[in-house]
């Protein structure tokens, strides 16, 4: 699981967003702030007749859309933006904003609330530190605005009164601060929801991981420790067993014991196996076809009494696919879980298919029992199709695959009875040519593309 940067953000709320989020916004809000400043100054200058600066102030103007290509162009860039470089646009964005304000009546002018902006934005991404410092800046910049600044000039004659001009610029400062509040704070919020869900999945994730850990450490404690009775039981089954003619019954019953104790050494070298692979990342690579067949010739030989229907269509069986540690036993558990829960109304039939999409490959296994009573509830937390006994973990371990490899798992009640599981992994992931290499996060599974 990806390590959470805390160390940056020490003593803020793990929940707080980061500082690239934040310089995101700023740069939003700065192309704005650049497009109303120049119509402002242009509106007072030549509708209103007031007699400002307008090259001093459509100089900091400028100033400020050379900052903001320069830091559109940096964003474009996979570095990471730290805290301090965050409150360093901030300290821009204000340092010019008090350069405006200098030039348009200081503190007396309406805008001069926008200085809270700042500090409200920090709120919500920085740590209490990033806060206090941007806090300090605008309020050293207002407290300068109160002594310091070039006063407005009085309105012409004929014009309006300067109380009218000062209730428009509240007016228009009033609907500027809603909308900053209402559509950027907004944003924010919404990506602070996104990552609490983010988050929250982590720490499931975290905690089927740790008991999947626990279980596997008991599982190549236990396969260790089986292999030595398992070899005397063989041994011992063979020359237990008759010569041909004599007691024919007890001949096939130790053969059909000393097969099933093959059987059970064999399950324990795939587990090693399996282990060796994963540590390794070393994959098989075949055809879809024969990685399915080999699925069922698996799943037979674990449980001949089953009635397995395999679909998947020629173009896809010759797709070449790379096989990742763990996904057979992913789907021969769902198939061992899908005949037990046909069983509980007689069946043995099950169905497998394969299908692919455009970004990813789509595993079924349907079965012909009762089918979910809640189809709502997770997967995980039902068995599969009202299972009510086995050990309860081939469910987590396929979720636990899918999780590992970038896709999904969910499950519903099939069409004409029965339960349906569906694993679709990301078809990246199981392209030969992309061993070893990230899947993107474009790549990922679409849930409604194979529907």
């Amino acid at each position: 699981m990806p390590a959470r940067n805390a160390t940056a953000n020490r003593g803020s709320s793990p929940f707080r967003l980061g500082p690239r989020t934040l310089a995101i916004t700023l740069a939003w809000l700065r192309l704005t702030a650049i497009t109303g400043q120049t119509l402002a100054v242009l509106f007072v200058a030549y509708m209103v007749a007031l007699a400002i600066p307008v090259r001093a102030l459509l100089a900091g103007i400028g100033v400020l859309l050379v900052f903001e290509i320069a830091m559109v162009m940096r964003l474009r860039l996979r570095w990471p933006v730290t805290e301090v470089e965050a409150i360093g646009h901030i300290a821009v964005d204000v340092l010019v904003m008090g350069y405006l304000l200098y030039f348009s009546g200081g503190a007396s002018n309406p805008f001069v609330t926008l200085l809270l902006v700042p500090i409200a934005l920090a709120a919500a991404a920085l740590s209490r530190p990033g806060i206090a410092v941007v806090a300090v800046l605008c309020a050293a910049i207002y407290g300068l605005l109160l002594h310091w600044y070039l006063p407005l000039p009085a309105m012409l004659a004929g014009r309006m009164a300067d109380s009218t001009l000062q209730e428009i610029g509240m007016a228009i400062d009033f609907v500027i601060a809603a909308l900053l509040l209402g559509v950027f704070i907004a944003r924010l919020a919404g990506a602070l929801r996104d990552e609490q869900l983010r988050l929250q999945r982590l720490r499931e994730r975290a905690l089927r991981d740790e008991g999947i850990l626990a279980m596997a450490t008991q599982s190549a404690g236990a396969a260790h420790e089986l292999n030595t009775p398992l070899a005397t039981l063989r041994m011992l089954l063979h020359e237990l067993i008759p010569a041909p003619s004599t007691c024919e019954p007890l001949r096939e019953d130790l053969k059909l014991m000393a097969q099933q104790v093959d059987r059970c050494s064999e399950i324990l070298r795939d587990l090693v196996a399996v282990g060796r692979a994963q540590l390794d990342g070393d994959n098989e690579s075949l055809r879809l076809g024969d990685f399915v067949r080999r699925c069922t010739d698996r799943f037979q030989l674990l449980r001949p009494e089953a009635d397995t229907q395999v679909q998947l269509d020629a173009a896809d069986a010759d797709l070449p696919v790379r096989v990742p540690a763990g996904l057979q036993h992913a789907l021969i558990n769902l198939l061992n879980n899908a005949l037990d829960a046909s069983a509980q109304l007689g069946s043995t039939q099950v169905a497998l298919s394969a299908r692919r999409g455009t970004r990813c490959l789509e595993f079924r296994v349907r079965d012909h029992g009762p089918g979910f009573a809640d189809p709502s509830r997770s997967p995980d937390s039902l068995g599969i199709s009202g299972k009510d006994h086995g050990l309860g973990i081939g469910l987590a371990l396929a979720e636990a695959t899918a999780d590992r490899l970038g896709g999904d798992l969910d499950a519903g009640n099939a069409t004409g009875g029965g339960a349906e599981i569906r694993l679709r992994l990301p078809l990246l992931s199981l392209l030969p040519e992309q061993q070893g290499k990230p899947v993107p996060t474009a790549a990922h599974c679409n849930p409604e593309e194979t529907s």
